[in-house]
Parts: structure tokens; sequence; C-alpha cells
């Protein structure tokens, strides 16, 4: 007699929830600090593509300063609320990053922000 389900969905759909079980448990055992500074490196990379800094004859072709705006703010939320939680080990390159990320926008801007309104300066201070 076979092991295998009469039904294929139902066998795909048993197959799926095991992959979520490995995948939350997977996820279970890796430290929030961890997971954050992740978060916060796809923000950045994506944020420097946004502004031009990618490297290649292309790079112009991806400047998109209002895609980097949103994710130099969001950027800029993520890591002014979990610093306090990362510490400085953790919390300072980050903020080292955020502050570049701040200043290669306010470079490729054509029209300057005013001091303390450029992305996720509300959240951090002027970076000027």
């Amino acid at each position: 007699m076979s092991t295998e389900s009469p039904n294929p969905a139902a066998a795909d759909h048993d197959g799926e929830a095991a992959g979520h079980e490995q995948a939350t448990r997977d996820i279970a055992e890796v430290p929030a600090v961890e997971v954050i500074t992740t978060a916060a490196i796809h923000l950045m990379s994506a944020a420097a593509v946004k502004c031009g800094l990618a490297e290649g004859p292309d790079a112009a072709e991806h400047l998109d300063l209002d895609e980097a705006r949103r994710l130099i703010s969001a950027l800029a939320g993520l890591v002014t609320a979990s610093a306090p939680d990362l510490g400085s080990q953790h919390a300072a390159p980050l903020r080292d990053g955020l502050k570049s990320l701040q200043l290669a926008f306010r470079e490729a801007s054509v029209i300057q922000d005013p001091p303390g309104q450029g992305p996720g300066e509300k959240l951090t201070g002027s970076v000027v």
C-alpha cells in the first residue's frame, strides 16, 4: 500500500506546510539584532542604488530620488527605533551608513531640501 496521498494537491499542501514550519524554526533561531541588521542592510543597498551609487556604466539609469527618499526614511525609522536595543556596536555602523546615504541623496538632488527636511532627517536631525 502506498503512503503517498491520493490527492496530489493535498500532498503539495503538506510539503508547503512542512516548508513553512522549517522556515519558522530557522527564523526562530536568528537573534533579533541579526534580523534588524539584515533588514537595514537591504534598505541601505536599495537606497544606494536609487541614489545612483551602483557600480557600472548603467548606474545612472537606476537613479530614482523619489524611491530613494522612501527607502532612506524607512531606514531612518528602523535605525532610530532599534538603536537603543541594538547597542552601539551594531547601531553605530547603521547610523554611519544612513548618514552617508542622506548626504548622497542631498548631493544627487537638483533641488536641495532645507536642512532637517531631507529623507529621514526628521528622525535623525540635519546632516548638513
